[in-house]
């Protein structure tokens, strides 16, 4: 496979958690990188990490406002990936006590999100290019209580890749699916609590440990290179699906 030397990614959730780890490879391996996030702050500290010799550069948009999306890709212009990592904490109410209002931000930023992604992306993205989307472990080991919502956001990833990889072929389209990773949403999450719930599961999981961001990348990577991969979820969650 070729690396990405002369390639334009653009990385929605880049400034932070697995985002900011597929960008950091991305540059790695030769890329010009796009990171996008709602804080403009929060980006001009990502570019400053990340380095890059000028391949670099933050665009700040919300991904639950259509006109954001919509400006995001005009001003990145023509591109050859998008990955999309970005997410907020998801609910986690019992379905008894849901709070509609919520679940509604959340579907938004996280699916609707995606949609309109796509929508405004596929007329910006090279041929030959691919979109990746994030999904999670939640699908396949949801929490309980409270894992009904995000479960089956997360789930409904695998179905729109399928069918959004045949209405835009051939460009390619297909998941990422980590378990937990150690990344800022987690402290906001649980807080403190963090390292005593990452023991917990990694000493149950094959792999032994709770992943980072790095330990995610490369997944990414492989799907953008892979010109004969689409349509696809490839789950990398270091075995914990099978506990």
């Amino acid at each position: 496979m070729a690396n990405l030397t002369g390639k334009k990614i653009i990385v929605v959730g880049g400034s932070s958690g697995i985002g900011f780890g597929v960008a950091a490879a991305a540059l790695e391996d030769g890329a010009e990188v796009v990171i996008v996030g709602r804080s403009a702050q929060k980006l001009k500290a990502a570019e400053k990490r990340l380095g890059g010799a000028g391949r670099v550069t933050g665009i700040a948009a919300d991904m639950a406002n259509e006109a954001d999306v919509a400006r995001l890709f005009e001003e990145a212009g023509v591109f050859d990936h998008l990955v999309a990592t970005a997410g907020t904490p998801p609910p986690n109410y019992p379905i008894g006590e849901t709070d509609m209002e919520f679940v509604r931000q959340f579907v938004d930023g996280k699916l609707i999100g995606a949609v309109m992604l796509a929508k405004h992306a596929a007329r910006m993205l090279n041929k030959g290019g691919s979109m990746i989307f994030t999904s999670g472990i939640n699908k396949d080991r949801p929490p309980v209580p409270g894992g009904s919502v995000v479960s089956a956001v997360a789930g409904s990833f695998t179905y729109f890749a399928r069918a959004l990889a045949l209405e835009l072929a051939p460009t390619r389209v297909n998941i990422v699916s980590p378990g937990w990773v150690d990344t800022e949403m987690w402290d906001e999450i649980v807080g403190e609590a963090k390292a005593g719930y990452f023991d917990q599961m990694g000493t149950r999981i094959p792999s032994g440990r709770i992943a980072k961001p790095a330990d995610i990348a490369p997944a990414y990577l492989y799907l953008m290179q892979n010109e004969f991969m689409t349509g696809e979820t490839i789950h990398i969650d270091g075995g914990q699906r099978l506990v």
